[in-house]
């Protein structure tokens, strides 16, 4: 017992915490295996590789603060026109983050969009990606507020260094201009930096109206554009079509 206390303080002292947690099984697994050392030795230290890679996958899950869980599994296809299941399965690759490429979901409301973007923003952070997610109302709030308030400082700099953002219900509030600037100069920034993820009620032509600016919208929808995959949705809104069933 003297042994184990002392190894267990060891690897305190190391910051093993995933050995710390699993040593009991480790040795006994040994010992029935009869493995070497060398064997034991490398257990161990896939046991501490394994705790630390699904400790960081929690804590990047916790960071982009998805509203809810959605996987892809649950999206109903036939619902919807304008993506197809083999074609949402071929993202979950998560490559187009890797060269820095955008997906830009349009349609009417209750079509899915949302659904989409926390189901390939999911997935990324289960391969190792860091993703943040925000309504566009909020992300707003925390731009016009990064200047005076910790904690919008500190989720407009985490945002900044994720590798995929989620921008979600841009449309469905007006933009000022002020709001619309502070949100171009960030877009700007994260530009074939960062792989963003837009979900929209509007198309294309109506947003200039929605921000007020016209040359700035240009150059905006141009920075998205640039590097993205356009899916435009259409279909019966499942909220609707979950109340007539409820009826």
């Amino acid at each position: 017992m003297k042994a184990q206390e002392q190894a267990l303080g060891y690897l305190r002292t190391l910051g093993l915490q995933g050995i710390v947690q699993g040593l009991d099984e480790l040795v006994n697994d040994a010992e029935s295996r009869r493995s070497s050392y060398l064997a034991f030795l490398n257990a161990i230290f896939s046991f501490e590789i394994d705790f630390r890679v699904k400790r960081r996958v929690e804590r990047n899950m916790t960071g982009a603060h998805f509203p809810v869980v959605k996987r892809l599994e649950d999206f109903d296809f036939g619902r919807v026109k304008g993506i197809g299941r083999s074609e949402a399965v071929n993202l979950l690759d998560c490559r187009w983050i890797d060269t820095k490429q955008n997906l830009l979901f349009f349609g009417p409301p209750g079509i899915g969009k949302t659904h989409l973007g926390i189901a390939f923003g999911r997935t990324a952070v289960e391969k190792g990606y860091k993703v943040c997610f925000e309504r566009v109302t909020n992300l707003i709030k925390l731009l016009k507020t990064a200047e005076v308030q910790k904690t919008s400082e500190y989720r407009i700099r985490r945002i900044m260094k994720s590798e995929l953002v989620i921008i979600d219900e841009i449309g469905y509030t007006p933009i000022e201009k002020r709001e619309a600037n502070l949100f171009f100069n960030m877009i700007s920034e994260l530009y074939e930096k960062v792989s963003v993820i837009v979900t929209s009620n509007k198309s294309f032509e109506t947003w200039a109206e929605m921000m007020g600016d016209s040359v700035m919208t240009t150059a905006l929808l141009d920075r998205l554009l640039h590097h993205a995959r356009v899916f435009t949705l259409d279909g019966e809104s499942y909220r609707i079509k979950k109340s007539r069933k409820e009826v």
